[in-house]
This record gives C-alpha cells, structure tokens and sequence, in this order.
C-alpha cells in the first residue's frame, strides 16, 4: 500500500478491493494517532513541546516554578525554565562586629561571584592619635596602589602617602570621634587588570564642636589577582569597636 509524504502513513491503493476499506482505515487512524500523540506528548498542564533528537517528534518540557523564565540550556540544545538574575540592587554578604584591641579592621573571605562590592564601616575609633588610617586589600603591602583622586579637607588630614597602602583621614581617640567610611570596588574580582577603589570618609565629631572632616577620593590598585580579603588599618594604636556590612551587587 502507499504511504504518505510527511509522515509515512499508509493508505489504502486505488485498486484495493472495498472489503479491505475497514482495516485500512484502521491502519490508517493508528498512524494519525500514534504521530499526534509524537507531537503533542504533554500531559500536564502548562507543560511546552519542543522538537526533539528524533524525526518528528516533540518531547515535553514541564512547567515552571513561579517567576522563571524560559532560556536556553548552556550547550544551546534545549529550552529549560531559569531564575532570572536580578540586575542592581545590593544584597548584604556579611556583617562583621569589632571588639576592638586590632589594628586591622579586616574582612576577609570576599566571594568573587559579584560584579561590585561595596563596605560600610561604622562606629570605630582608635585608641590612640593616629597620623593615618589606610586601606588595603588582599593583605598586599607591595608597592601596588596609586592614589588618582583629589583630597580634601576641613580640619586635618593625613597628606602623605606610601605605595604600599592607601592613606585617608587623620582623628583623635576621642570616644565623640566615631568614623564612617565607605568603600565601592566595581569589577573587583577581574584578574586581567587593575581595580578603581572608591571612598568616601567622614569622622563625626561631638556636635558640640565645629572640628569635622571628611574625604572622597579614589585609588588605583595595580595588582591583577581578584580581592578577596579588605582592611582598614590605623598609623599608630589600635581600633575600637566598630561593625563592617559587606554587600555585593550583581
């Protein structure tokens, strides 16, 4: 008997005898059964059919969870459902309190799945004058960090500067003197190129007084491994107190 073109169905011949009619159509409506059910083989509901390995036919592609998408696998073979990544937005990856009694305000382990990451310090002090307070990261005392921004000042700041730190602000040991910084690093976790650091450095004093200061600046770090790790270290004395929020932005 002949067959159709597409799907290979068979059919009843032009010199086939009417008795034979029935099982040809029989024949004939498993076929279109059999191949439907190829190209529409979902049995749940919300469930999407895509063109499989196999000649005409689908396979099933089963419904998502809530707020997915549908992407492409990573070998481009097959559609599947995705979390879409958010862009923007900040998300808080550590918070790191300070008992005081270090030089070092440090935060370490910095996971290098983000685009840019950002560091609030608050509330520290140093229990002795310090000429500077300076920044580094990956613990790197290489002569490795070019300052490129302009410094300002309304009461004293630190106005020298080494390679091998970043030198911001100068205050007392006053327990009134409680700091403010923040850090943002974007594509911190390159290994290909240095990384721009941004800053900005307030010490608030007793409101009292008309003593304030207060920095914004930015420096280069030349250094091409990924930063995992940033401190905030004091010129003489140790830091009291104090708590450090790590975010990170996709």
């Amino acid at each position: 008997m002949p067959t159709t073109t597409n799907y290979g169905w068979t059919t009843p011949a032009d010199t086939d005898l009417v008795k034979d009619g029935a099982a040809a159509i029989r024949t004939l409506g498993s076929s279109v059964d059999t191949t439907t059910k190829n190209l529409n083989p979902q049995t749940t509901t919300g469930a999407i059919a895509y063109r499989s390995a196999t000649s005409n036919v689908n396979t099933s592609l089963a419904i998502g969870t809530a707020g997915q998408v549908l992407t492409v696998n990573s070998g481009a073979t097959a559609p599947e459902w995705a979390t879409p990544a958010v862009g923007g937005g900040l998300t808080l990856i550590s918070t790191t309190n300070y008992t005081g009694g270090s030089a070092a305000l440090t935060i370490s382990s910095i996971p290098t799945t983000y685009k840019n990451i950002y560091v609030l310090w608050s509330g520290f002090y140093p229990s002795a004058d310090t000429g500077s307070i300076f920044l580094r990261v990956n613990g790197d005392t290489a002569s490795n960090y070019v300052r490129i921004g302009a410094l300002g000042q309304q009461y004293s700041f630190a106005t020298s500067f080494a390679l091998n730190h970043w030198t911001v602000p100068t205050f007392s040991t006053n327990i009134a003197y409680r700091a403010v910084a923040w850090i943002q690093i974007p594509n911190y976790a390159t290994t290909s190129t240095g990384k721009i650091i941004d800053s900005s450095f307030t010490t608030i004093f007793d409101a009292a007084t008309s003593n304030n200061a207060g920095a914004t600046e930015s420096a280069l770090y030349i250094g091409t491994s990924a930063i995992t790790s940033i401190s905030l270290n004091t010129g003489t004395g140790n830091w009291n107190g104090g708590v450090a929020l790590l975010y990170g932005e996709n």
